[in-house]
C-alpha cells in the first residue's frame, strides 16, 4: 500500500490527457472496493461497541472534531487568502476512518473487535458528519450542496458495505472465505484505479511545483502525523492496554483518503482535491513509522515491567 498510492497519483498526474475524462467511473469504483472491504464484517461487530464505547467516542471526537479544527486552524495559519486550500485540509480530516487501518491494526496485533466497530460506526456516518462538519467551518466561505454530497456518500459508502455485510451475515460466513479473497486482487487495483483517475483530475495543480505547492504538501504532512500523534499520546494519557492503544492510534490517524479525494474532485473545484490527493502520498508510510513506534513503545515498558520485577 505504501508503494500503490504514491506510484498511482505520479502515473495518473503524468498521464492526465488520457485520463481525465474516465473520472466518470470513480464512484463506481469506489462503490465496489467499499463493498468487496465489507465481505469481512458482520452485525454482530456492532455489538462489541457497548463493551468499548469510550475508545469509540475519543475517535468520533479526535476524527470529527479536534482535527477537522487543527486543519482549520492550521490551514488558516499557512494559506489564509486560500479558502479551496483550507477547505481540501479540513476535508482530508473531516472524512471517515480508513478501511485499511483494518490492515495496520492486525499487523500490530491490536483490538479487532473495537477497530471493526469503528469503521462501521463511522462509514455509516460519514453521509451526516462529512457535510455538517464542512458546512460549519466553511458556510460563508465556500458554497457547499450538502445533499448531492450525502447521497452520493451513501450509494459509494453505506449502501455497498450494508449489502456485504447482509451478505456475509445470510452466508455466515461463507462469502467471506469465498469472495473476499478472489475480490482482494481487484479491491487493490480498483484503489489504484481511483487514485489514478483523481491524479488526472487534479494534474494541473501539481504539474507545476512550486513554493505554494512544497507548502501544501509539508501542511498535509504536519497534520496527517499530528493526528496519529495525538491519537497515541490521548490513548497512553487513558492509560489503554497495548491492544486498544494500537487500535485507537491507527484509527485516528488513517482516513479513507480515496473517498476524500472523490468528494473533493465530484463536489468541489479541482484545487480542493490538491491537500487530499496529497495526503495519498503521506498516510501509508505515516502509519508504517507509527507501527515502529508503537512496537517499541510497549517493548520498553516491558522491559521496566521486567526490571521492577
Amino acid at each position: 500500500m505504501p508503494l500503490i498510492t504514491p506510484t498511482s497519483v505520479v502515473i495518473g498526474v503524468l498521464l492526465a490527457v488520457y485520463l481525465k475524462d474516465y473520472a466518470y467511473i470513480i464512484p463506481w469504483v469506489f462503490a465496489f472496493m467499499t463493498f468487496s472491504g465489507s465481505l469481512n464484517s458482520n452485525f454482530s461487530s456492532l455489538k462489541q461497541i457497548l463493551h468499548h464505547p469510550k475508545p469509540l467516542f475519543l475517535i468520533v471526537i479526535m476524527l470529527h472534531i479536534l482535527m477537522p479544527l487543527f486543519a482549520w486552524s492550521t490551514g488558516h495559519l499557512a494559506f489564509g487568502d486560500d479558502p479551496y486550500t483550507i477547505t481540501g485540509l479540513v476535508l482530508a480530516m473531516a472524512i471517515p476512518t480508513g478501511i485499511s487501518s483494518f490492515i495496520w491494526v492486525s499487523i500490530y496485533k491490536g483490538n479487532i473487535p473495537l477497530t471493526l466497530s469503528i469503521i462501521l460506526v463511522d462509514t455509516f456516518l460519514s453521509p451526516f458528519i462529512v457535510p455538517l462538519t464542512l458546512s460549519v467551518f466553511f458556510q460563508t466561505t465556500v458554497d457547499i450542496d450538502v445533499l448531492p454530497m450525502m447521497t452520493g456518500l451513501f450509494w459509494m459508502v453505506v449502501l455497498p458495505s450494508f449489502l456485504g455485510m447482509i451478505l456475509n451475515q445470510v452466508t455466515k460466513g461463507k462469502s467471506a472465505v469465498i469472495l473476499s479473497s478472489r475480490l482482494a486482487p481487484f479491491s487493490k487495483l480498483g484503489m489504484a484505479i481511483v487514485v489514478l483517475l483523481n491524479g488526472a483530475v487534479v494534474a494541473p495543480y501539481l504539474k507545476e511545483v512550486n513554493l505554494k505547492l512544497i507548502g501544501i504538501a509539508v501542511t498535509v504532512f504536519f497534520i496527517a502525523f499530528m493526528g496519529y500523534l495525538l491519537t497515541f499520546i490521548t490513548a497512553n494519557l487513558l492509560k489503554y492496554d497495548r491492544e486498544t492503544t494500537v487500535a485507537v492510534t491507527f484509527n485516528g490517524g488513517m482516513r479513507n483518503i480515496s473517498i476524500g479525494a472523490v468528494v473533493a474532485v465530484t463536489f468541489f473545484s479541482p484545487a480542493v482535491a490538491v491537500p487530499v490527493v496529497l495526503g495519498m502520498l503521506f498516510q501509508q508510510v505515516l502509519a508504517s513509522l507509527f507501527g515502529v513506534l508503537i512496537k517499541r513503545h510497549f517493548s520498553r515498558e516491558v522491559l521496566q515491567e521486567g526490571h521492577s520485577v
